[in-house]
């Protein structure tokens, strides 16, 4: 899952999205380690819940040759920029700092940093989540990025139903 470029390489980066609270363990953890093993940078929020599991998933892996990179949320107060609570994760390694929030009225805004995680990753993979994890699936259909939710219906966007169809859908689009 690498490419070449004027001897340059460089790695897909797989953006995972999902919940900030809930873990969802079982899904997130073998889906970290699979896009490890894949060659790819694991690109998520850098806060909690799904966003840890699979960071955690993906550090665990021997090998890898990919980082855990995080886009934070920052909190605007006085002269300073700080992300909330709980921003990055331990297994963040490459951390993005910005100013945006967490969550706009719509996710696709200036006013959220949604925008910038589905735009940074050549290919995202949906867990289950909120409002937030929503409007990235949606916005990974408006952008045209390739897109598949493991876990969570979602109008208009493909549904895999085992680590295989998203290994599979992984191969297909980013490697």
């Amino acid at each position: 899952m690498s490419g070449m470029n004027n001897g340059v390489r460089r790695l897909p980066v797989v953006g995972v999205m999902g919940s900030g609270s809930d873990a969802h363990r079982a899904l997130a953890d073998p889906l970290g380690r699979l896009i490890a093993r894949l060659g790819a940078h694991l690109l998520t929020g850098g806060g909690q819940g799904v966003m840890r599991s699979v960071a955690e998933g993906f550090a665990a892996e021997e090998g890898r040759m990919g980082l855990s990179l995080g886009i934070l949320p920052g909190e605007i107060s006085s002269d300073r920029c700080r992300p909330p609570a709980g921003y990055p994760n331990r297994f963040v390694e490459f951390v993005v700092r910005t100013h945006l929030p967490g969550r706009g009225v719509d996710g696709g805004g200036g006013e959220s940093r949604n925008i910038l995680n589905v735009l940074s990753a050549d290919a995202l993979v949906i867990l289950p989540g909120g409002t937030g994890t929503r409007s990235e699936a949606l916005l990974a259909l408006r952008f045209g990025k390739p897109v598949i939710s493991y876990g969570p219906d979602v109008d208009g966007v493909p549904r895999a139903d085992s680590l295989r169809e998203v290994e599979d859908f992984l191969r297909r689009t980013v490697g």
